[in-house]
């Protein structure tokens, strides 16, 4: 869009166009990789009563350092990965996308490099950041080639190389091994490696928490909006060196994670058990619509997310059909690709039932 003269908008954001995924009500929304299980009244009725035992103290700043909620993801990973993190090794942050922010400014002087097609905001932020960003290559399968990038980070020498696995939109990943091929060349080049693993817990793969001991300059993401189920909480979180947290503190905005939402994240590690059951049910049901994909004659790439990247000849048609028929899948930009997230077993059987309509159609 223009902007009118008066606005002193800068240059180089004036092409852009803000980020959003449509939104429509009463339609199976399976285009924003959303758990579709609700909490349970149990889980509800426990964080209406923690934000109600807090609700008197909010004329008061939270803990700006957010230790109880550091400490806590701290023992959640342990658990995971038997790792020994402290608070010292974790941050937290407004979402995922905030820690990512917080990354570019403290640590993007040398510019970052990204594999693509990866996750869209990676570049977008690097831009409003105004760190230098370059696209790297992956295979034309989209999976990466770990010694092919190896050789790019070497030639390029970011201070930060964004590694996404599993990746969006493809879900394919990239293994420890292969990880530490690339930390060993980003290592070289005296820089960060962070690896985004918004949906490890969908993934058989180790997650790369394991690494950080031995490469102090790996950087691990992740987030409580998917297989939490805890989207509408806007909790991510990094684990990393404690020098690494420490310089991140430069850039912080003070008392940036409110009390509600530290004290909300809290009660959901406490029902970790109880949230992450649905991880194994969307992984069930991501086999199950692969194999409905499959049966409908497309090509269908293997997921450890819980999205299916699916080729299709007229994606822009076929999204719009199936809008119409109710069900919102997203247009990722790849031509000749459509992305579905994993829903409940109707909105998944609502989806297969529309695909299967639109393309009987069409032939």
């Amino acid at each position: 869009m223009s902007y009118p003269t008066w606005i002193p908008l800068r240059k180089d954001l004036q092409e852009l166009t803000a980020y959003g995924a449509p939104q429509f009500n009463d339609v199976a929304r399976l285009n924003t990789n959303e758990n579709p299980y609700p909490p349970s009244a149990i889980l509800v009725k426990a964080i209406a009563e923690r934000v109600e035992s807090i609700a008197g103290t909010l004329n008061r700043y939270p803990d700006r350092d957010a230790i109880a909620l550091r400490t806590s993801l701290a023992g959640f990973l342990n658990e995971l990965s038997g790792t020994h993190f402290a608070s010292e090794n974790i941050w937290a942050a407004n979402g995922s996308n905030e820690v990512i922010q917080s990354l570019f400014l403290a640590f993007g002087s040398r510019g970052a490099l990204g594999f693509t097609p990866s996750y869209s905001m990676h570049p977008l932020i690097a831009k409003v950041t105004q760190t230098p960003w370059s696209d790297g290559v992956r295979r034309a399968d989209f999976t990466l080639d770990a010694t092919a990038a190896a050789e790019q980070i070497r030639k390029i020498a970011p201070s930060i190389t964004f590694v996404t696995t599993p990746n969006n939109p493809s879900g394919t990943t990239v293994t420890i091994g292969e990880l530490k091929d690339i930390a060993q060349a980003v290592g070289e080049v005296s820089g960060l490696l962070c690896i985004d693993e918004a949906y490890a817990e969908f993934s058989s793969e180790e997650s790369a928490v394991s690494l950080i001991e031995q490469y102090p300059h790996v950087i691990v993401i992740r987030t409580m909006s998917k297989a939490f189920a805890f989207a509408g909480a806007r909790l991510g979180y990094m684990a990393a060196h404690p020098e690494v947290i420490a310089a991140l503190l430069l850039v912080r905005l003070p008392y940036h994670l409110s009390a509600i939402t530290q004290a909300v994240a809290l009660v959901a590690l406490e029902h970790r058990k109880e949230l992450l059951e649905t991880v194994d049910a969307l992984v069930r049901s991501r086999a199950w619509v692969a194999d409905q994909l499959s049966n409908l004659g497309l090509r269908v790439l293997p997921s450890n997310a819980n999205f299916l990247l699916f080729e299709v000849s007229t994606p822009t048609q076929v999204w719009q059909e199936l809008l119409e028929e109710g069900v919102l899948i997203r247009d990722v930009g790849l031509s000749g690709y459509l992305r579905v997230t994993i829903g409940n077993e109707a909105e998944n059987a609502l989806f297969i039932s529309s695909l299967k309509s639109c393309l009987e159609r069409k032939s």
